[in-house]
């Protein structure tokens, strides 16, 4: 019994030196596997990265070429492409950006000249009115004139109801007269604009 005893516990204590042994070498199995998987995950992220960066610089160049996007097969040559090519992209890049702005801002500055010149060019419609009531020798009608102001400026949209309204402004001021033909209002130029001022003078001293 003694020796049966002696050599279970000898057993025993081989298999506690054992497997104290095996865990070790787990453990330290262990750590190890857990350090090389961090130091590939960090690679991953370094290339996840590189890789985000090579895109939006395609993006930005707008060159999808297939050498661009077979580049991250070639792994030792992408790190030092990502490292030397965002330096020489990104002034080429300001300076197309700075040089589309000042290119926007000069059409923008000559359309708006050319508008406030075509502006300041075209004649308002008194303007228009009182032209071509000098330019007749005959009286008028509203319809006439608004039919001829249309000829001759397609480009605008001249109602008739304005034209009276501005005729008879124009009257109002003494710078046209009014002449009644029937059921037909016929309008002409006043001649000078003086005497046409001095017309309903005279007629009140008449009167």
């Amino acid at each position: 019994m003694p020796e049966s005893q002696t050599h279970s516990t000898e057993l025993t204590s081989q298999y506690v030196a054992q497997v104290t042994g095996d865990l070790e070498r787990n453990t330290k199995e262990q750590e190890r596997i857990g350090v090389e998987i961090e130091a590939l995950q960090e690679q991953l992220r370094a290339l996840q990265h590189d890789h985000t960066v090579l895109v939006n610089m395609q993006q930005a160049l707008g060159t999808a070429s297939p050498a661009a996007e077979a580049a991250p097969a070639a792994a030792p040559s992408v790190p030092h492409q990502t490292s030397a090519e965002p330096k020489q992209s990104k002034p080429k890049k300001a300076a197309a950006t700075s040089a589309k702005k000042t290119a926007s801002k000069k059409p923008a500055a000559k359309t708006s000249s050319v508008k406030a010149s075509t502006a300041a060019a075209k004649p308002t419609l008194v303007e228009l009115i009182r032209g071509h009531l000098e330019q007749e020798s005959e009286p008028r009608s509203a319809a006439e004139i608004t039919t001829a102001l249309t000829q001759a400026h397609p480009d605008r949209s001249v109602k008739t109801t304005v034209v009276r309204t501005t005729l008879e402004g124009l009257v109002a001021k003494s710078h046209a007269h009014r002449a009644k033909q029937g059921s037909s209002v016929f309008y002409t130029a006043a001649a000078v604009s003086q005497p046409a001022a001095a017309e309903p003078q005279q007629e009140a001293v008449a009167g």
